[in-house]
């Protein structure tokens, strides 16, 4: 999935030019303005930032993907909002494994509840789970953040969540997608390798 967050539509249209399906956004309401200007485009938009609850409606609305639910309360309010709007979003849990103060996500130990009232969802399809390490100058060091997130994976399909509930693996960004893959990402968040830095 192409990072396209702060860059501009004519980035998101060269890469869509060059065969991108998927763009990842932090922000609705930035992302929302870069939808109304790509519609003529056959692409997929991800939310990959923190969802406030406030704006779960326009989320379940307009995104296919969104990887940062972390409560039952979000994974409910974003099943009301789709079963209403009319669309089926695919959901991941994001887990917080580094007890970052600058990052969010949910402990481990809240996750099993979260994916038990996903069966119950009307609209929405929770499809796995979802990291985001803390940033380390060798990529390796990224790695134990993976191979804990894989382990949680298993663990959840060992306590008879459904396979299809745990399809997918979001980890690894430009600096680390290989470790990632190397331990079983099935969704990498490319942004800086595809569209260059940021600016500041």
């Amino acid at each position: 999935m192409a990072v396209s967050k702060t860059f501009g539509l004519e980035h998101i249209r060269r890469a869509a030019a060059a065969g991108q399906k998927d763009f990842g956004e932090n922000r609705v309401q930035e992302a929302l303005q870069k939808m109304g200007g790509s519609a003529d485009l056959l692409i997929r938009w991800h939310l990959i930032g923190t969802l406030q609850s406030n704006k779960a409606r326009r989320a379940a609305e307009a995104f296919s993907w969104i990887h940062s639910v972390d409560t039952l309360d979000l994974l409910q309010r974003l099943d009301n909002s789709a079963s209403a709007a009319g669309t089926r979003p695919s959901l991941l849990v994001q887990v917080d494994l580094a007890d970052e103060a600058t990052k969010h996500g949910a402990p481990p130990a809240t996750v099993p509840a979260i994916f038990a009232a996903a069966r119950a969802c009307r609209a929405v399809r929770l499809v796995g789970l979802m990291v985001l390490p803390p940033w380390f100058e060798d990529p390796d060091a990224a790695r134990p953040y993976f191979q804990q997130l894989r382990r949680l994976r298993d663990q959840l399909r060992d306590r008879d969540v459904p396979a299809d509930m745990l399809q997918e693996l979001s980890m690894g960004m430009s600096h680390d997608f290989e470790a990632a893959v190397e331990e079983g990402a099935t969704i990498v968040r490319i942004g800086t390798a595809i569209f260059g830095k940021r600016a500041p």
